[in-house]
């Protein structure tokens, strides 16, 4: 295979028994050879996986045949190689952790706004905009003007807003995230806190990057994705990154020739966070990754980043 589909996904719906549904999901990847991750809780599915063509369908088909999943849509992109190890579906209490029981996507969320729409919206002077990613995400590529709350997981965004609430008073909110879930409940999280006018965008960056053109655009730099890509660019095309397997934050190809760079072991922004008995499990363990290489496999705890959203 030359090349393979990346299709991410979620739907908010209501599962009376998630773990019924785990199995039966699980079974339809491992036939369809698709390799992942899904996660399945009572509020919906959320995940990432990629294949072939036959696969991707075979697989999204039967996501749609899960209660209230009918009218699923999904984004693809394409990687030049298999971008997981492997296939995992999985139960959570929260298809994407805000650590608020009140929130609820279903009840109500803010205005959607199309990719084709954003600029407009995010130039007026009367909207703030706020990237609800994490801290390390926001750091290879935002939007033109972007907030960046600082966080190091989604489930800080609350505590953050509850700080800084007072700076944003008579304004506009408009946010958005990687694919478009996290803003469904962070938008509904403001509705709750009083906020009048809140919208996300549609489809997430990923969205905007595939169908805005460069020259049009006003995102900076890349975006961040959850699997062995680590970034992609305008036209989802994969972008410069490497990943660091210690600290799993991304790297360019010239933070590899700084001193403090050492392969799977560490890179400039962790090198200092790391004792020496980290080192020494890091070092044999990129020892293994080397030896699988050499026989032609993938070391199967060779990490790959996760995500507040799969």
């Amino acid at each position: 295979m030359s090349e393979f589909i990346v299709a991410a996904l979620y739907q908010f719906t209501r599962f009376a028994d998630p773990a019924s549904l785990r199995q039966p999901l699980q079974a339809a990847c491992d036939r369809a050879d698709i390799r992942g991750s899904l996660l399945l809780a009572a509020e919906g599915i959320n995940g990432t996986i990629a294949g072939d063509r036959e696969g991707i369908d075979s697989v999204i088909n039967h996501i749609r045949g899960l209660p209230g999943c009918q009218a699923l849509e999904h984004k693809e992109s394409h990687a030049a190689k298999m971008p997981f190890l492997r296939m995992k579906v999985r139960l959570k209490h929260e298809i994407v952790t805000m650590g608020q029981p009140q929130v609820d996507p279903l009840a109500s969320v803010g205005n959607y706004v199309a990719p084709e729409d954003w600029n407009d919206l995010i130039a007026s002077d009367d909207v703030v905009l706020i990237d609800t990613r994490n801290d390390y995400e926001v750091a290879i590529g935002t939007f033109q003007g972007a907030i960046n709350p600082e966080t190091a997981r989604f489930r800080d965004f609350p505590a953050w807003w509850a700080a800084n609430r007072d700076r944003f008073h008579n304004k506009r909110v408009a946010m958005f995230c990687t694919g478009g879930i996290r803003c469904e409940k962070s938008t509904n999280y403001l509705l709750g806190e009083g906020v009048s006018e809140v919208y996300h965008l549609k489809g997430g960056i990923l969205k905007y990057l595939e169908e805005v053109l460069p020259e049009n655009s006003r995102w900076n730099g890349e975006c961040f994705v959850f699997d062995s890509r680590v970034s992609v660019g305008h036209g989802l095309a994969e972008g410069p990154y490497q990943l660091c397997h210690a600290c799993r934050r991304p790297i360019l190809p010239a933070d590899m020739e700084k001193p403090e760079f050492e392969q799977g072991v560490s890179c400039h922004q962790c090198f200092y966070q790391i004792d020496e008995a980290r080192r020494a499990r890091f070092r044999e363990r990129q020892k293994q990754v080397m030896l699988a290489e050499k026989r032609g496999h993938q070391h199967i705890g060779q990490p790959i980043p996760q995500s507040d959203e799969t």
